[in-house]
């Protein structure tokens, strides 16, 4: 992959900057939003604090993490969105809830931490029951509750792709600590064959009208579709996704490409071994980096204009971070 192209010092310097470009926008109470006065989710949250650990930065990772702790509802779940530390969007999403696990867990196997993995084990474990608490008896998970504690009766295929990644990190997590959660791994299991045979019970709603990208390749990000099935998963629509010389498209219904998609689409690509494919996708999206160490979120077409206009977030930056260290372990030890 690319960085196998780099020296190690001129990969720890690219990979320290955009770190760093993450540090500066984290707020003391170690919340990182998506920008300057921008809304800060968990999700995104956790992506960034991953990209850190990656990075070797571990203060601020922790920090980030501390913040979750902190914030957490009584109920295990985090509110969708918040605005300098208070709340702004009042939903609960359960994939919020649950990638915390996988945050905890990559924190551990780089720093091999136990007292960490023991002080985050409640917020691991809340937050994975929130989660399971709205799964459904054919196995999907259903997105979301609304400020009422209503659930949104649909399971968004993206979402729930990646929560069975984060249910198997807690799994890791409790067998560490010397728990057993067996009704965890019964439901890791149900999530995963209701996504791998029945796609039919997911965007029930409508939730993928606009035909958005990570619900195509996420099976894939995630494990759920593998080897040759993986292939011909990614194959199937590539030519509608990806724009050659630009990268790839966060939805069928615009003209443009971001950063962080086509990122995750060439983590995609690694996982099935397609390592030059995914080489040649961030070739295409690195030039988009400015000189504060940040990317663009996006680039619209045919005008070739950056899209939104100024914006550079941090999950952007920590998915540019992830796919550039995604090629191999011994590059990823180099830099811890």
């Amino acid at each position: 992959m690319l960085s196998s192209r780099m020296t190690t010092s001129h990969l720890r310097r690219f990979i320290d900057n955009i770190g760093e470009f993450i540090v500066a926008r984290q707020l003391p109470s170690g919340a990182i939003p998506w920008y300057e006065n921008g809304v800060t989710d968990p999700w995104d949250h956790v992506e960034c604090a991953i990209a850190l650990d990656m990075c070797g930065m571990h203060e601020p990772a922790v920090k980030a993490y501390r913040w979750l702790a902190e914030i957490q509802n009584p109920d295990g779940s985090w509110w969708y969105t918040y605005h300098d530390d208070q709340r702004k969007e009042p939903a609960k999403d359960t994939n919020h809830s649950a990638y915390v696990a996988s945050g905890v867990w990559l924190h551990y196997v780089v720093t091999r931490d136990k007292r960490f993995l023991h002080d985050m084990w409640p917020v691991v474990e809340k937050g994975i029951d929130f989660t399971l608490s709205l799964q459904q008896p054919t196995g999907e998970v259903y997105w979301a509750l609304d400020y009422q504690d209503i659930p949104w009766p649909s399971a968004p295929l993206t979402g729930s792709s990646c929560i069975c990644q984060s249910i198997t990190s807690a799994v890791k997590i409790a067998g560490t600590l010397g728990s057993d959660r067996p009704d965890w791994e019964r439901a890791t299991t149900r999530l995963a064959w209701a996504i791998r045979e029945h796609p039919e019970l997911f965007d029930v709603q409508g939730d993928n009208r606009r035909g958005y990208a990570m619900n195509w390749y996420y099976p894939v990000l995630t494990g759920m579709v593998s080897g040759e099935e993986a292939v011909q998963h990614l194959a199937g629509q590539w030519p509608e996704f990806v724009v050659d010389g630009w990268g790839c498209k966060c939805s069928l219904d615009q003209p443009w490409v971001t950063v962080a998609e086509t990122c995750e689409l060439a983590m995609a690509l690694v996982g099935i071994g397609e390592i030059e494919v995914a080489d040649t996708l961030l070739d295409w999206v690195l030039p988009m980096q400015d000189t504060d160490g940040g990317f663009w979120t996006g680039i619209r077409l045919p005008e070739e204009i950056i899209y939104p206009p100024d914006e550079k977030t941090t999950w952007t930056a920590a998915g540019v971070i992830l796919a550039v260290l995604a090629d191999s372990e011994s590059t990823i030890l180099n830099l811890l």
